[in-house]
């Protein structure tokens, strides 16, 4: 028995990344069918319920995170989460089908995330984000709320479908999604702190790294089969959408929690390579969409992306 007592912590990051992909599945079901079944527009439940719901492990291991005091593996979820979104979610997806993307999301959610981005470096430049700027980061979800809204009804046929499910089920999934949410949470940050200082290894890396790449992989599923599927706007937009979410929510939150301090790296090494891998994405949409009516990153934009993600890995090792 005592020889299990050091694979505990392994298990427990397996178990929390498996928990928290499951019941993160449950509760935006339940979640958006309880909404559904009081009348609620299905604009806003695409853009409230659903889109919070896809970045709710990231969320959960977050505030789980800066209660626990580990507040680099909250901002190191943040921004490695970004990091996987970008390299690995949609190089890997552009290499399992070409993704055809709209002129619009180029001229509009792009130039938002990187306005956001910008905001948060200037948050995080001198290494700490204090308790104000957590709730600066978290009230601008309320404008760009309301602007994805309207820019929503300008586009209906892009509504997200919602299944149905009685209220009765669609409660207990809603309770059993969120109470294992958190508990997956829990048990995948004390499986990581505990594996990062048994090896010595800061908790931000761990953040970056193994919790990062864990809590992207709902967002890795949902763009493969949405790619798959023929659905190829609602994959990059996913990316998009989830990478707003993680620096306002994912590294705000935990700010108002708790105050982050961190080292200069998180700043010049995650930061500015998150910027980069962003801006190379960004380079690849508009090239292909000068040269191409039909806008679509193929498989050569899948393998660099995937060749600058691992970079970033050979720089942070």
């Amino acid at each position: 028995m005592t020889q299990l007592l050091p694979l505990l912590p392994w298990l427990a990051i397996i178990a929390g990344f498996i928990g928290l992909m499951w019941s993160a599945d449950r509760f935006i079901d339940g979640s958006a069918a309880i909404a559904n079944n009081f009348g609620v527009p299905k604009l806003l439940i695409g853009l409230t319920v659903v889109a919070f719901g896809t970045s709710a492990p990231e969320i959960v291991v977050s505030i789980s995170a800066s209660l626990r005091g580990a507040g680099e593996i909250a901002i190191g979820n943040a921004i490695g989460s970004n990091l996987a979104n970008i390299g690995m979610v949609l190089g890997i997806t552009t290499l399992l089908a070409p993704l055809t993307f709209k002129q619009s999301t180029l001229q509009q959610e792009v130039p938002i995330m990187l306005a956001v981005m910008g905001i948060a470096g200037w948050f995080l430049y001198n290494g700490e984000m204090s308790r104000i700027e957590g709730i600066l980061l978290v009230s601008l979800m309320i404008p760009l709320l309301a602007w994805f809204i309207y820019n929503k009804k300008q586009h209906p046929e892009d509504e997200d479908e919602v299944a149905n499910m009685a209220m009765f089920s669609a409660a207990i999934w809603f309770v059993i999604g969120l109470a294992l949410l958190i508990t997956s949470a829990e048990i995948l940050v004390w499986g990581a702190t505990t594996v990062a200082e048994s090896f010595g290894i800061s908790p931000l890396v761990i953040g970056l790294t193994v919790v990062a790449i864990g809590t992207s992989l709902p967002e890795l599923a949902a763009s493969v089969m949405s790619a798959l599927k023929g659905h190829y706007d609602i994959a990059i937009g996913n990316v998009i959408g989830s990478n707003i979410f993680n620096l306002l929510l994912v590294a705000g939150i935990p700010a108002i929690i708790q105050p982050l301090a961190m080292t200069q790296d998180v700043f010049y090494r995650d930061y500015l390579s998150m910027i980069a891998l962003t801006l190379a994405l960004c380079a690849m949409m508009l090239w292909t969409l000068c040269i191409n009516k039909n806008p679509t990153l193929g498989k050569i934009s899948g393998v660099l992306l995937l060749i600058l993600y691992a970079g970033y890995y050979t720089l942070l090792i």
